[in-house]
């Protein structure tokens, strides 16, 4: 099977700026530790893992938003980890990312339509309008949404605007970093079934990270299990959920809330 990305021994730490020393560098806190794994061309990958795990670092990581310390990202066999940005530019339109706040990631003073075509502008794109509208429409909102601004959106609204800003480009791989965390059970819902419609129509390759198990079994096909930034479990999603490997994976889907089932009915 065709991998669109391969991951080896990715490591990624950040600065302990509250350690910082008067004189030199800040000592670094190591985040992601030697991570090795792939993504096949249309899976859809989970990542999740407690607070703290990586899981968002990792998802920033493929998407080039972070630079490894050492390791490689390989897109479509193409070595990213250390490209700078005007060598990623030609390969941005490819791989794209939906943000988990889309109030904080849209900004307020662009109209939707002005928003969508930001990317397509800056890739080169013609037919801006159509392509637009186009995206609009695949993401299920009206074309008359194009002169709305976000705060005049519902949360749900906002993220579809956010995933037809991510599809627009026609993208091989998409991110998706905890999206449906600030919606309601019902937007959550229609945004899931939107994700599920885009895979399939677009041939599209999904990464979801998330902290919720719940919503993992429902989308991916794979899941990967992040635990203090290294990888505990990396297999079929229904063969992790029914047995288990890592005692850290077995915490995780006995944190998942059970439904209450009231005794009047029994």
């Amino acid at each position: 099977m065709q991998q669109i990305y391969e991951v080896k021994d990715l490591h990624l730490s950040f600065p302990n700026l509250a350690k910082k020393p008067v004189f030199g560098a800040a000592p670094r806190t190591p985040v992601l530790k030697g991570l090795d794994f792939s993504i096949a061309k249309g899976e859809v990958l989970g990542i999740v893992g407690g607070s703290g795990s990586g899981k968002s670092t990792l998802g920033r990581a493929l998407v080039r938003l972070l630079e490894p310390d050492s390791g490689q990202i390989l897109f479509e066999g193409i070595d990213i980890t250390h490209r700078g940005e005007d060598s990623l530019r030609g390969l941005r339109k490819r791989f794209q990312m939906i943000f988990q706040d889309p109030m904080s990631s849209l900004n307020p003073r662009r109209t939707v339509g002005g928003i969508i075509a930001g990317p397509l502008r800056l890739h080169g794109f013609d037919q801006i309008r159509e392509r637009v509208d186009f995206a609009l429409s695949q993401v299920g909102l009206p074309v008359a949404f194009r002169h709305r601004y976000p705060h005049e959106l519902s949360g749900g609204q906002r993220q579809r605007v956010g995933i037809a800003r991510a599809i627009a480009t026609e993208p091989d791989f998409i991110l998706a970093d905890e999206i449906v965390s600030g919606l309601d059970v019902s937007s959550q819902a229609q945004v899931l079934n939107l994700l599920e419609k885009l895979v399939v129509e677009m041939g599209l390759t999904l990464a979801f990270v998330s902290h919720d198990l719940s919503v993992i079994r429902r989308l991916c096909s794979t899941t990967l299990v992040l635990h203090h930034g290294e990888i505990v479990e990396h297999r079929p999603t229904d063969q992790l959920f029914r047995a288990p490997r890592a005692q850290y994976t077995q915490d995780l889907l006995d944190a998942i809330p059970l439904p209450e089932v009231d005794a009047s009915w029994l």
